[in-house]
């Protein structure tokens, strides 16, 4: 009985060809019940290590080679609650959990390390658990002073950049669907269920199996892509591992992602929108709510996406316009001073789509309100 649910449970996760792979090496064993002797037990567990391949969709940030994973964990009454992730290319180790996220931003300091490590990795995949403290407390350092902090080096860690590493608070995840994201409203924003079907109008007539929520932030955006059930798989990024926390917690504390009717796989990755870690033209749709004014290297991220999406894949993206943040977009003094958000003109924008790629005649701006932007992009 034992084996029989390893079996049932492992075969439920596979794509079909790794299925057929599976069941040939099954077919090897002539008795189950004669497996007795703890190495045949382990040898036959270790059946379920690397059946699930190259991932047709993430690769390794710095080569976008295609990654392979491997899961290693107890499967407990034919369910696992917290399977250990392996991310590996040729040259670079990633590691994740599946109860938490898949960190494609770090790289793990020892291969053995993802098997070896005690449960306090769910919070930090790769246990870093000195680093994971450093970047959690800076979350709560005011900007102005972390942005003196880090130029003088007293603050450890990358340059601190203030409209990325503010989300990276987890006070800022915790407010974020407790009011912040609501009050886009005075911008124009219509409100995540209006704005869910703008994006899913846009999306429905290329039928995309594969959606990436970038800038996921609590997974306000990708519960609602994963629930409607009208995709494959659906990715949710952020850089942002208190956002990331935050968007878990939602998705298990959601009734109607955990009642087995939805066949979507959802993954939760974190990444930076600048450096993609995705296999070129392997992604269907790309969404990005409320999102673009907060990344740096808007260049490098429109042409990242660009790249990801295939031909004819889709982008659906909300920002705002630069007089939303008028008078409160610089914090520092003249030692370190930075934007807090990145400034649009319609003007701009179309400059920065095309320089990523995509063609004028394949991409709209509309505005809505008084500063809000939807952008609509095809490659």
């Amino acid at each position: 009985m034992y084996y029989r649910t390893i079996i049932i449970t492992a075969f439920a996760s596979l794509s079909l060809t790794d299925a057929f792979a599976l069941t040939s090496r099954v077919e090897k064993i002539t008795s189950l019940s004669a497996i007795a002797e703890p190495s045949q037990k382990n040898a036959f567990v270790g059946m379920f290590k690397n059946t699930r391949g190259s991932d047709e969709v993430l690769a390794c940030p710095r080569t976008k080679e295609p990654l392979r994973i491997t899961t290693t964990g107890p499967l407990l009454g034919g369910v696992s609650s917290s399977l250990k992730v392996c991310l590996k290319s040729s040259d670079a180790t990633y590691n994740g959990r599946t109860n938490m996220y898949y960190d494609l931003l770090q790289q793990a300091e020892d291969v053995g390390e993802v098997t070896t490590k005690e449960e306090s990795s769910a919070f930090f995949p790769n246990n870093a658990l000195t680093e994971g403290v450093v970047k959690s407390l800076r979350g709560f350092i005011p900007p102005p002073l972390a942005s003196i902090l880090s130029e003088r080096g007293i603050l450890p860690g990358d340059e601190y950049v203030t409209m990325r590493d503010m989300f990276t608070s987890p006070s800022v995840s915790f407010a974020y669907e407790r009011g912040w994201r609501q009050s886009f409203s005075n911008a124009g924003f219509p409100g995540a269920d209006k704005e869910y079907e703008m994006v899913r109008d846009y999306f429905m007539p290329i039928n995309p199996e594969v959606v990436v929520d970038m800038s996921c932030a609590t997974g306000l955006f990708t519960r609602r892509l994963v629930k409607s059930s009208d995709y494959s798989r659906v990715i949710g990024c952020d850089y942002s591992d208190s956002m990331l926390r935050e968007a878990r917690k939602r998705i298990n504390s959601d009734t109607e992602l955990n009642d087995g009717n939805t066949n979507t796989r959802l993954d939760l990755v974190r990444c930076d929108v600048g450096n993609i870690p995705m296999i070129s033209e392997s992604v269907d749709a790309f969404h990005a709510g409320a999102a673009m004014h907060c990344w740096p290297d808007l260049d490098a991220a429109l042409s990242e996406i660009h790249r990801v999406l295939k031909p004819g894949g889709r982008y659906f993206a909300t920002t705002f316009l630069t007089d939303y943040f008028s008078g409160v977009n610089m914090v520092g003094n003249t030692v370190a001073q930075q934007k807090m958000f990145q400034e649009f003109t319609r003007d701009s924008l179309d400059d920065l789509l095309l320089t990523a790629g995509f063609e004028a005649e394949k991409f709209e701006i509309e505005i809505l309100g008084s500063a809000c932007v939807v952008i609509r992009a095809e490659k």
